[in-house]
């Protein structure tokens, strides 16, 4: 038995199987856009833990930091009780990067879902409302209010309900699928007809780039619009950055392609580099609008996480790695438009900077998704040694998340493999010639 396959049944036996596993690959190792498993095989890693890693695996000075705190410093007093320098200098950095001219507060926490959820309770504090309007096909996390704000059913929301109520869903604009701008927003006036009226609303809560939902990029003019309309009504915008965020879409935050200011920004995945860490970033006004002990977390704001961050956006900075996103998906776009053009199955390729995605159809048709196709494809991937992820509402898109920091050589080895994998998954299912 190999080291893979005896962990996988250790795994089997001691985890729930309500946490999927997607590869039965055990990672021993990681280093930049490479993993190799407990076999001692190496991967491409063209998923970087759903968008956490884009300074790559064990960035040397994401590491250097993290090793000077746990050296010198310490790992936890809880930032509530007793507060470190860490937390308030990642706090100014971020308060300082956050677009629009607004002063800025942070809210330090664990988890996206944590930020999401706590975004909420603030926005609710702020308006005294209670309603929070979201979109079809988001992801906002695991948490129940989280759920309740996702966009997609299976597997997310199956079994667990009832959800709390007031959260309501309006489609999000997507023009490959025939939804336009018009399509939601006309959404959004029906709604304040018949569900909810806009004076009870609390929040809107958006991805910029739906990230579960498929890497569809909102429209500049529908943001426009939704910023003016939460500015009518009094209603807090919410961005939720957590897959966008830092650097992926060839800004330091997706928002920044609108023009818009959000009052409130939920940040998590590429952060800290790996370390658990999320922060809401908002409007200050809005921000100190809960009471004092009103938020917090006994793990927020995680000493050794913080110096993480700091450490990772100096990487970005200095690195430049916003503007090396767009070369990476220039890479990846141009690769993939080759595709679309060889093979029928590939309907659309879409990309904002390295958010990088290509929606598999039958034969070209935006209303035949293939989500068979995508899982083989991502599983024959990874028997040729390249670690790919799949999403949308239909799980027939595949993604590509790529470390930014990641060499030409390393992103084309792994386009390489998606080709050469889609050529064996497709060889495999195509229908036998009838003989005479």
């Amino acid at each position: 038995m190999s080291a893979n396959s005896d962990l996988h049944a250790r795994r089997n036996a001691a985890l729930t199987k309500g946490m999927s596993t997607m590869l039965p690959v055990y990672i021993e190792k990681g280093q930049n856009a490479e993993v190799w498993d407990a076999d001692g095989r190496r991967y491409v890693d063209f998923a970087g833990g759903i968008a956490v890693l884009n300074t790559g695996h064990l960035h040397p000075h994401v590491k250097a930091a993290v090793v000077k705190q746990l050296d010198a410093g310490f790992t936890h007093t809880c930032v509530m009780i007793t507060p470190y320098r860490v937390a308030v200098e990642l706090a100014e950095k971020l308060n300082a990067l956050a677009p629009g001219p607004t002063p800025k507060k942070t809210m330090l926490v664990t988890t996206g879902a944590e930020a999401v959820e706590n975004a909420v309770k603030i926005a609710r504090a702020h308006t005294g409302r209670s309603a929070v309007i979201a979109f079809g096909g988001s992801f906002h996390g695991r948490t129940y209010m989280a759920m309740a704000l996702t966009g997609k059913v299976s597997p997310y929301k199956v079994g667990f309900g009832p959800f709390p109520g007031d959260v309501y869903h309006v489609p999000f604009p997507v023009t490959y699928h025939g939804v336009t701008s018009e399509d939601s927003l006309a959404a959004l006036d029906q709604l304040f007809k018949y569900d909810v009226e806009p004076s009870r609303v609390a929040a809107i809560i958006i991805e910029p780039v739906l990230g579960e939902g498929g890497f569809y990029a909102a429209p500049v003019e529908f943001m426009k619009a939704l910023r003016a309309l939460c500015d009518k009504h009094g209603i807090v915008l919410i961005v939720d950055e957590i897959q966008t965020g830092f650097a992926r879409t060839g800004k330091m935050f997706a928002i920044e392609h609108y023009g818009v200011e959000p009052d409130l920004m939920t940040m998590a995945k590429s952060l800290a580099g790996g370390f658990p860490l999320a922060a809401v970033v908002g409007k200050q006004q809005i921000m100190d609008a809960p009471i004092t002990g009103g938020l917090g977390g006994t793990y927020a704001g995680s000493a050794v996480s913080c110096a993480a961050a700091l450490a990772v956006i100096e990487v970005m900075e200095k690195e430049k790695l916003p503007a090396r996103a767009n070369q990476v998906g220039d890479i990846l776009m141009q690769r993939l438009r080759k595709f679309q053009g060889e093979f029928t199955c590939v309907g659309e390729v879409r990309g904002l900077g390295a958010m990088v995605a290509m929606e598999l159809v039958r034969n070209r048709d935006a209303h035949a998704p293939d989500a068979d196709l995508a899982k083989a494809l991502v599983q024959r991937a990874a028997a040729n040694g390249l670690v790919l992820l799949s999403c949308g509402l239909y799980a027939n898109v595949i993604r590509l998340l790529v470390p930014l920091t990641a060499p030409d050589a390393i992103i084309n080895e792994g386009l390489d493999i998606i080709e050469k994998s889609l050529r064996e998954v497709l060889a495999a299912t195509a229908p036998v010639a009838a003989t005479g």
